[in-house]
């Protein structure tokens, strides 16, 4: 594991919002020892356009990470929302934000005692930052088409295109948190590798054997309940499938945990219930009033199709039965998880997960991720920079 080393992150997610997402993971293990990390939430890839529904929402969510400053984890990592423009469009931009965003970070680090970091961004708007922080090595975490992305900002693809492959370019180690993003990658790639998700195994493992008391606000939902949690956006679900599932399945109760992005179609509906985001620490309690874990995504959209998503082997770790959509990253895994490839396949599966009870099945599933925690991730990921840093030293 890297010891006594500086890292400094972009993050592509606010460090405050989601459940934590593959770098805080990482970024913990790191800390945790002994390594001084800076996290920097998402600088963005732009605001939405004028119209857009999710404009003032965003604005507000990112008003409240500056309002956090810079604040310190239990971990130790200091995070922080640097100040910057809310877009990238012009190179005069892109100079004036490299110029303001460098200042605020070389001083943060300078206070936290950091030298010579080692720069992980996570998001192609980061690529400015390569050089301007005397860093000794540079690692790029893919974990997005990056370019695909039309939903949630007004920036050219063709420029996030761009900066990505400035990026790549640039960095000495390229890690890619979804197969179908590797496998597709060429540039760089004797520098590439699939950096797959992992899971915090011994946080879940016991939300199947009964143990965990049932959160107050899934016991008075009545059953069978089918859970996810996670971003709940317009785009993202797949609401047909609800809406089918609702006339077809009425005694069926959808459980949508997250934030929630305003004018979905589903939320009338009276046997779907969305509850606010809930703490990492209490997930599990939620959790353990599912009767099947369901990742119910539109992935015939491009940008979805990508995805990696990380509740997926949360879900498995509870040993609770899984339906997805599906998902190039999980075909590997199709012999522990139910895919649903159109959605009449996806409702007859989780009738068939409704009345999946044998024991040895949920220990299947938990056996399948059992071994990929995230303290293995940090390892691997670790000997691979240490391996760049001595030959760079040598």
């Amino acid at each position: 594991m890297l010891r006594d080393r500086s890292i400094i992150c972009f993050g592509g997610e606010d460090w405050w919002y989601h459940h934590p997402h593959s770098k805080a993971h990482l970024m913990r293990k790191f800390a945790r020892a002994g390594n001084k990390v800076i996290f920097v939430n998402s600088i963005s890839m732009g605001l939405p356009g004028l119209a857009h529904k999710d404009l003032l929402p965003r604005i507000k969510r990112k008003l409240g990470s500056y309002s956090k400053l810079a604040r310190q984890t239990n971990e130790g990592i200091t995070v922080v929302s640097p100040a910057s423009l809310p877009f990238f469009g012009t190179a005069a931009a892109r100079s004036i934000n490299r110029r303001m965003i460098a200042a605020q970070i070389k001083r943060l680090a300078r206070s936290r005692g950091l030298t010579n970091p080692i720069l992980w961004i996570a998001i192609p708007t980061a690529a400015g930052m390569i050089g301007a922080l005397d860093e000794s090595a540079v690692v790029y975490h893919v974990s997005d088409k990056y370019d695909a992305n039309t939903m949630d900002h007004a920036t050219n693809p063709a420029l996030i295109r761009r900066l990505h492959e400035q990026a790549i370019d640039a960095a000495d180690l390229v890690f890619y948190s979804g197969r179908k993003l590797f496998n597709e990658a060429t540039r760089g790639r004797e520098r590439s590798h699939l950096l797959e998700q992992g899971v915090d195994y011994d946080h879940w493992r016991h939300v199947g054997n009964g143990n965990i008391d049932v959160a107050p606000e899934i016991a008075k939902i009545p059953r069978p309940r089918l859970g996810y949690f996670g971003a709940v956006e317009p785009w993202l679900v797949d609401q047909e499938l609800i809406k089918r599932a609702s006339r077809e399945r009425p005694q069926w109760q959808w459980i949508f945990i997250g934030n929630k992005s305003r004018g979905l179609d589903i939320e009338e509906l009276p046997n779907v219930h969305f509850l606010p985001p809930v703490a990492y620490a209490d997930l599990p309690a939620y959790a353990a009033g599912f009767d099947v874990c369901v990742l119910p995504w539109e992935t015939e959209q491009s940008f979805t199709s990508y995805g990696s998503a990380i509740k997926v082997r949360e879900y498995l770790a509870t040993g609770k039965p899984v339906v997805i959509s599906p998902l190039p990253e999980y075909e590997p895994m199709r012999d522990v998880l139910r895919i649903g490839r159109t959605r009449n396949d996806f409702i007859r599966l989780v009738e068939e997960a409704l009345h999946d009870n044998d024991p040895a099945n949920a220990k299947r599933r938990q056996a399948a991720v059992a071994g990929g925690t995230w303290d293995a991730r940090a390892e691997w990921v670790s000997d691979l920079i240490e391996r760049v840093l001595a030959a760079k030293e040598s």
